[in-house]
């Protein structure tokens, strides 16, 4: 029975041609605008390492000035370095990292490539358990140690897309990579890698591409570059570098792993007895008032997504709506202009039923049909916005489960659109029609 309804809709599809390209057009257009605007949501919104999301934190304390201070203020989103290095050797969590992001010149002739002239590029230095909490994966290799860090070696890993392009994509551990004046011994290679949102550090912008070249961070303090991102002082620095111990400016990030809800809470009162240490002290002027946010709950604390996104994702399901009314609109028409056929079905005993059916078929058919060309309409559209300068433009990509839901919303929203027009054939009277004919 399904293979004639399919047959009676491909009739009728041929026998009205200019109704049919108009209702594909209107099926495919509006499923384009919405699923081009949902895949870039999708790709924003996402949890960029679900598997063990709910148990990094973001790590916040309240070191500022109490100056201009009002209960419920939001804590300093990063660390000094006294407190990031203080909190780092007390180890109290699964892992812990403090890192800042920078950007480093590179001089390809260190790695013997005389040829290629020197560029910059962007680079993280971090503390030993950066690559076993954010999980990047090596293709070569692994990272330094903690006594790398604590020795200030000179050990670096890169990036896949770098060691393509400095060392032709061989395994290059044990090569040298000259990082401004200074040469480091390659020690990893990371997998191909983009983390979306770029969670661990949104100073550099919450789709930034990841890092090229990694190094302790002991190492690049000790060789003293520089660093990229934001920076909060408060109080008096007496001239000295912002990144000193201990001088009162924020720029460090500070993460750690917490794997059971008991480690969280025995951490967050490690952070509030560290705090009020700190303020006998003398270094902490306000109340004690630490954070731990979680991956997800610090992407939407810090607003990631922008809100035109969100925005747009509304307006596009506002067209696919105007498209599915204009659809039920040409699919009335259609059903009217065969009122004969419909009679003439009912008078030879065809009940309402499989007249209802019947519609609804021709509909999911057109809506399959509609669904291929809005996914061609939607690559066409992910293809223009990856031209867009954005830093999250290039990761407007189309995946499997954004492929079906491509197709599924086709299918929903022809079904819903041909709803009423089968529900008004099957209400056809036949005796009127044959009177007619």
């Amino acid at each position: 029975m399904l293979t004639y309804y399919l047959e009676l809709g491909f009739r009728a599809f041929r026998a009205h041609r200019g109704l049919t390209v108009l209702m594909l057009l209107s099926i495919a257009m509006g499923v384009a605008a919405c699923m081009t605007t949902l895949t870039l949501f999708h790709v924003m919104s996402g949890d960029p390492i679900p598997h063990k999301s709910g148990r990094l934190f973001n790590v916040q304390l309240d070191a500022e000035s109490a100056r201009e201070w009002k209960p419920g203020d939001e804590p300093e989103l990063q660390l000094t370095r006294f407190d990031a290095e203080t909190l780092l050797r007390a180890k109290r969590a699964v892992h812990q990292v403090a890192m800042t992001g920078s950007f480093i010149a590179v001089d390809p002739a260190g790695s013997g490539d005389a040829a290629q002239p020197p560029f910059f590029t962007g680079a993280r230095y971090a503390s030993a358990d950066f690559f076993a909490m954010f999980e990047p994966g090596f293709r070569f290799g692994q990272g330094w140690t903690a006594a790398d860090d604590t020795s200030e070696a000179r050990v670096a890993v890169i990036s896949s897309e770098l060691n393509d392009k400095l060392f032709g994509g061989q395994d290059s551990r044990g090569k040298t990579l000259r990082l401004r004046d200074k040469d480091f011994t390659v020690i990893g290679v990371l997998k191909p890698w983009r983390p979306a949102p770029h969670y661990f550090d949104l100073t550099l912008g919450s789709y930034a591409k990841a890092a090229d070249v990694y190094l302790p961070l002991a190492t690049s303090l000790g060789l003293r570059f520089g660093a990229s991102g934001n920076m909060n002082c408060w109080g008096r620095s007496d001239g000295q570098d912002p990144r000193a111990l201990n001088t009162p400016c924020a720029w460090l990030q500070y993460w750690v792993q917490l794997d059971t809800p008991q480690q969280v809470a025995d951490y967050r009162n490690y952070l509030v007895q560290y705090s009020e240490q700190q303020r006998q002290a003398g270094r902490f002027e306000r109340p004690p008032n630490p954070k731990l946010t979680a991956v997800m709950d610090w992407l939407s604390l810090r607003k990631v997504v922008p809100s035109d996104i969100k925005l747009q994702v509304w307006l596009a399901f506002g067209f696919l709506v105007v498209c599915l009314t204009n659809t039920v609109g040409l699919l009335l028409a259609k059903c009217l202009r065969r009122s004969g056929e419909i009679g003439v079905r009912r008078a030879l005993g065809a009940p309402r039923s499989q007249i209802f059916l019947q519609f609804l078929v021709e509909a999911g058919s057109l809506g399959v049909a509609g669904g291929l060309l809005g996914l061609a309409l939607t690559w066409v559209g992910l293809w223009v916005v990856r031209r867009n300068p954005s830093d999250y433009a290039q990761l407007a990509q189309l995946d499997w489960t954004m492929l079906g839901t491509t197709l599924g919303v086709s299918l929903l929203a022809s079904v819903l659109a041909g709803l009423l027009p089968a529900w008004r054939a099957c209400q056809i009277t036949p005796a009127i029609q044959l009177k007619t004919q």
